[in-house]
């Protein structure tokens, strides 16, 4: 019987996230206000990965009772086949004839069930790691782009790609150990069974190869989890080096940044060192015990043979059963498989408690878009970053927000669209709570443009169609127009059904491409945060003469670093410390000298 469970195919994750089309503008790099690098690895605690291999195991018990069923068949036909042997041996030399169809019978049946289980149990591990993978990118998309603890994206590849596997290794884990324990107990039964010397011999000497085997376990157990931490961090080093090649390559700094890379190595190879020497010390000390064991049982065999309290056919049942008794040394591998799993559910488990903030229930009545913050409040590493603050941008206005830099704008945009729930106060639209409003109904209402948008969709058109309700081409077109993208997108090769990954856009390009999406999707409230920064002058001002003239009535929340542009709006919030120091229209504030040094902040 197989003692050891095989490595699971990792399926590729599937899956879609509740919030994807809300977030799609923004970036990790704009989302991110922090990374959380989880060095240390140690923060989840071992309830939380045990709840999680239970639900694994729930998860994927329609496979993993077909694996329990095969084993627990197999496991009973390996016990039978000894003494089945042994009488058939026993049959020969008293003439009795060969007795081979109960001996062929548990050899068929041992075989089907080791087959049905080469299957279940791969499978039950590949079904886990999908719906791992799946549980954890739905839980990282629905933490929104301002979570309170951001994963970075090498990490979170590291638990997607190795840490779910293993932690899909808990069914197969649990099956194999409790079979090897089964064979090793009804192994010493049947040994007493024949005659109690035998299994007092067994029992003289394997128990001490498992005390070894356990002390050895804990030992891999951490060092698995160690190794999986190192990996993580090996990952997020060099995604960062990919994401920052081109500065890399302008700085000539190549040598220095493949150092930074590759610095965790060492560690991870004293890692793997300490894994190997682990298995090292369990081969060797079940190495020596086995034959020893062996040895003593063939001993006591012997004379209870030539006693005439034993057949040959019952000795060599003796020495069959001290192989399988002796099969629970296997166990060890079984259990450092659980220890592995329980060490990448750990991680795993990390990353599914992420808040997610409940998704409102109040339908969003008819409105203008009139937008009111009340004592808002946002704390980001112990610091307020916004302190109480209060805005209403009465319906169809458009108020221009202005700030030093690292002032917290972009978090005022995030917070002002729904795309981040404040501390304290409230965010009120027309009224109403927005986060209390169902989702579908926010998202339909406000739209969004960024400084650097993302454009998820196998086209332009269907990035640029991106929404909970997709958007028709005519109206795709139109946005377009108005935001002065329209005429690159037709130069090029295949106009708007261009694949999105083939096609080179400056930042200007990508904003414009941005702000047409925005422009498209309709609402009452448009939140812009910089999305014109990248523009020539004439062509933002194009762009915001069009978004005046082409929609009429709604109501603009523009974060701005120019004086041009925050010209243009209604009135202008100046935040500073965390609160609104003016509100008023740009002309009144010029005069103010340290409202026009914002503009030259030396910070840019």
């Amino acid at each position: 019987m197989r003692t050891t469970p095989p490595n699971p195919a990792a399926p590729a994750p599937g899956g879609t996230a509740r919030r994807t089309a809300a977030a799609a503008g923004r970036t990790g790099a704009e989302a991110a206000q922090a990374v959380h690098p989880d060095a240390a690895g140690e923060r989840h605690t071992a309830p939380g990965a045990s709840r999680l291999l239970r639900r694994v195991l729930v998860r994927t018990r329609g496979w993993a009772a077909v694996l329990a069923g095969t084993v627990a068949v197999s496991t009973a036909a390996a016990l039978a086949l000894p003494a089945v042997l042994a009488d058939a041996v026993d049959r020969v030399l008293r003439g009795q004839g060969t007795g081979w169809v109960p001996l062929l019978g548990v050899l068929c049946v041992l075989t089907a069930a080791e087959t049905v289980g080469q299957y279940a149990g791969p499978r039950a591990a590949a079904d886990a790691t999908v719906h791992l993978r799946q549980e954890t990118i739905r839980r990282v998309v629905a933490a929104g782009p301002y979570p309170a603890v951001r994963f970075a994206p090498g990490d979170l590849v590291a638990r997607l790609t190795g840490s779910a596997p293993e932690a899909a290794l808990a069914a197969q884990a649990v099956v194999y150990s409790a079979a090897q324990l089964a064979l090793a107990l009804g192994a010493v039964t049947a040994l007493a069974v024949l005659a109690l010397p035998l299994a007092a011999a067994f029992l003289a000497t394997a128990p001490a190869g498992f005390v070894l085997v356990r002390r050895y376990l804990r030992r891999a157990g951490r060092l698995g989890a160690g190794y999986q931490r190192v990996q993580a961090d090996l990952a997020t080093r060099l995604l960062d080096a990919l994401g920052g090649s081109r500065s890399i390559a302008a700085s000539a700094t190549l040598e220095q940044e493949i150092e930074r890379v590759l610095a965790p190595v060492p560690e991870l190879a004293r890692h793997g060192r300490r894994l190997w020497d682990s298995q090292r010390r369990i081969a060797w000390a079940t190495g020596l015990l086995a034959p020893a064991t062996q040895l003593t049982v063939l001993a006591v065999a012997g004379y209870e043979l030539s006693a005439g309290a034993l057949t040959v056919g019952g000795l060599l049942a003796a020495l069959g059963y001290t192989g399988i008794g002796l099969s629970g040394f296997g166990t060890a591998q079984s259990l450092l498989d659980l220890a592995r799993a329980r060490a990448g559910a750990g991680r795993v488990a990390e990353v599914l408690d992420l808040p997610v903030r409940a998704p409102g229930t109040v339908p969003l009545p008819p409105g203008a878009g009139l937008l009111e913050l009340r004592g808002v409040t946002l704390r980001r590493s112990g610091a307020a970053v916004l302190d109480g603050l209060d805005l209403r941008v009465p319906a169809g206005t458009c108020v221009a927000v202005v700030g030093r830099s690292g002032s917290g704008a972009s978090l005022l945009a995030a917070v002002a669209g729904g795309l981040l729930d404040p501390d304290e106060g409230e965010v009120l639209l027309d009224g109403v709570r927005m986060d209390g409003i169902r989702p579908g109904d926010l998202r339909a209402a406000v739209a969004h443009a960024f400084a650097d948008p993302a454009l998820p969709g196998a086209t332009l058109l269907d990035a640029l169609a991106l929404a909970a309700e997709p958007v028709a081409p005519d109206a795709v077109h139109a946005a377009a127009r108005a935001a002065r993208a329209d005429g690159f997108v037709r130069r090029l090769p295949e106009g708007y059904r261009t694949p999105t990954a083939l096609t080179p856009l400056s930042g200007g390009e990508r904003q414009r491409l941005g702000l047409a999406r925005a422009f498209a999707h309709g609402g009452r409230l448009l939140v812009l945060d910089e999305a014109t920064s990248s523009l020539d002058g004439a062509t933002e001002a194009a762009v915001l003469a069009a978004m005046d003239r082409d929609l009429p009535g709604r109501t603009r929340l523009v974060v701005t670093r120019r004086a041009a542009t925050a010209a243009r709006a209604d009135a202008v919030a100046w935040l500073d410390a965390g609160r609104i120091r003016g509100l008023a229209p740009h002309a009144a504030l010029w005069r103010l000298p340290e409202y026009r040094s914002v503009f030259h902040d030396p910070a840019d």
